[in-house]
């Protein structure tokens, strides 16, 4: 038995203070997706029967009947049919309505059978997601090292001092935390009832996302999540005369876009899904609505702007470009589609005739054209030793991520036994380096020749032909294919600001020490960005030839 409580919320100037929860149950069509998607939001398996309360003087009712709605004041009554059907679960789950969650549901369910509690509370909490990081820190505030969450992961808390996210109480224990059938909403009177019945109480945050449906971010994401697949103009111009729908010829529709009654949208208006138009709402000529949620009654004023907003009630004073997101990600499925406090841009940039920008583009062709002369004569030879030693290509093409993330395909001499990425996984539990990569002495897919190319680095000749191309640059972070970049959060996606290289900070300093190998190079990569100039790529080069002439002399 699932129940979904919705609490006033108090600090909200939305609709006479109700909050945007309110104004979404009810409007109409919001109501009809809201209550929809809250019975959706399921935080364990399976699905259970839900009941959704709601402030008695909001007098609202569920508009197709299939969903209870149960008004509350004070406590919640429970009817002992209720409780009854509430015995064929293990939990009577009580989920608080302002925060929609994403969890891994049967990780979640085998928590729950291994804890000794009679009640537990859960907060969902992003930074223990999977994928993520924490930043380790010195006293100084210099940053000494990443911990990375390869896969969800949960912690123990104290008891909070407000609603959780969910309250999983057992079943057969449910009748002491009732006073005269009714339950406690008041949170702080709730764990009265828990701890005055001598029940075991815990509380732990597991990694998931959530959205908190009181924002104007979190709200338009959770709707637009559940909209149903969008149509556009000329379906509305077909069907919508019949709720006194009116779309003039020269607008248009894209996407999902959900219409109330006596919709109005005049001449060269644009509307751009996920958004949501209420009952009576009239949209003027050459506005733009985009991913909005417009309330009822509201009037939008020609050529008007809107982007990423809920609109409750009309503005005080419109400005022509309301917005309160710079950069929405496009709408796909899946709970999350706004991100909120998302960053403008991941990548840095600079100004357009800057070093970075153009002229470190010249020297890079100009040293790949010098570098592919003078080794001419010996590119030849490389190649037929490769094809005598071994049979296969001549050259090993391994598709890595540049410039923004772009995929190419990044050249170098073979050095191994063909077939060698599907050993990898067999050897990878002899790996030297921690993270994403694969690292060890003595690997038993490398060839002879292909040892003494890897020791004098002449296997990365090819690269200089990535370099003409403009897929890499001669200086650079590391090359990685997106395997790797998946398990980098998004802010380190710095280092494809710029085209990666064949040599870099990471390639100069890197220390290879055991566990610290995937930390060195994110960190000499985002060093390297950070500091990016003519006089750091002319250093690394000739910190480069000596590293490269001293490991040539030192195999013979």
């Amino acid at each position: 038995m699932k129940l979904i409580v919705i609490h006033k919320n108090k600090n909200s100037t939305a609709d006479n203070g109700n909050g945007l929860l309110y104004f979404a149950a009810s409007s109409e069509p919001l109501s009809g997706i809201t209550f929809k998607a809250l019975d959706g939001n399921s935080c364990v398996n399976g699905r259970s029967n839900t009941i959704i309360a709601i402030p008695k003087e909001w007098k609202v009712e569920s508009v197709d009947g299939k969903i209870p709605i149960a008004p509350y004041s004070e406590n919640l009554s429970v009817p002992a049919d209720i409780i009854e059907k509430a015995k064929a679960d293990p939990w009577f789950i009580i989920s608080n309505a302002r925060y929609a969650t994403q969890i891994n549901r049967p990780w979640m369910s085998r928590i729950l059978a291994n804890l000794q509690a009679d009640v537990v509370m859960v907060n969902v909490v992003p930074q223990l997601a999977a994928y993520r990081e924490k930043v380790r820190m010195a006293p100084e505030s210099k940053v000494v090292g990443f911990r990375r969450l390869y896969c969800d992961s949960a912690q123990l808390a104290p008891l909070p001092a407000d609603r959780p996210h969910h309250i999983f109480i057992k079943t057969n224990m449910l009748n002491k935390i009732l006073l005269d059938g009714a339950l406690p909403i008041a949170f702080a009177e709730f764990i009265d009832r828990c701890l005055s019945n001598s029940l075991r109480v815990n509380s732990f945050n597991i990694g998931g996302m959530k959205l908190d449906l009181e924002t104007e971010a979190g709200l338009i994401s959770f709707l637009a999540a559940h909209l149903p697949n969008g149509r556009t103009g000329p379906f509305y111009k077909t069907k919508s005369a019949m709720n006194g729908t009116a779309i003039s010829a020269t607008a248009r529709l894209f996407g999902s876009v959900m219409l109330g009654k006596n919709v109005h949208i005049h001449d060269d208006a644009i509307v751009l899904g996920p958004t949501i138009l209420a009952d009576n709402v009239t949209i003027g000529r050459a506005a733009v609505i985009r991913a909005s949620v417009i309330g009822p009654n509201i009037s939008v004023p020609p050529n008007q702007v809107l982007q990423h907003r809920v609109l409750t009630r009309p503005p005080s004073n419109w400005n022509h470009n309301m917005r309160i997101e710079k950069n929405c990600a496009p709408a796909k499925a899946g709970m999350c589609l706004i991100q909120e406090n998302s960053p403008v841009s991941r990548f840095r940039t600079w100004p357009r005739f800057s070093y970075a920008r153009c002229l470190k583009r010249v020297a890079d062709v100009a040293a790949a054209t010098v570098v592919l002369i003078l080794f001419a004569p010996v590119l030849p030879v490389i190649a037929l030793a490769i094809k005598l030693s071994s049979h296969g290509s001549v050259f090993f093409k391994d598709k890595r991520q540049g410039l923004h993330g772009r995929d190419f395909f990044c050249l170098k001499f073979r050095t191994m036994m063909v077939g060698a990425d599907n050993i990898q996984e067999k050897l990878r539990v002899v790996s030297q380096v921690d993270g994403p990569q694969f690292k060890m002495e003595n690997d038993p897919r490398v060839s002879g020749i292909g040892r003494f190319l890897r020791e004098t680095y002449l296997d990365e000749i090819p690269q200089f032909f990535n370099v003409l191309a403009g897929q890499m640059g001669v200086v650079g972070p590391r090359p990685s294919p997106e395997a790797e970049n998946t398990l980098c959060p998004s802010w380190r996606d710095a280092r494809l600001s710029v085209r990666p290289g064949i040599t870099g900070l990471w390639q100069v300093f890197g220390t290879r020490e055991p566990m610290k190998d995937f930390q060195e190079w994110i960190h000499y990569d985002i060093k390297y960005v950070r500091n990016l100039s003519l006089k750091t790529d002319l250093w690394i080069c000739w910190k480069t030839v000596r590293k490269l002439i001293s490991e040539f002399v030192r195999q013979f």
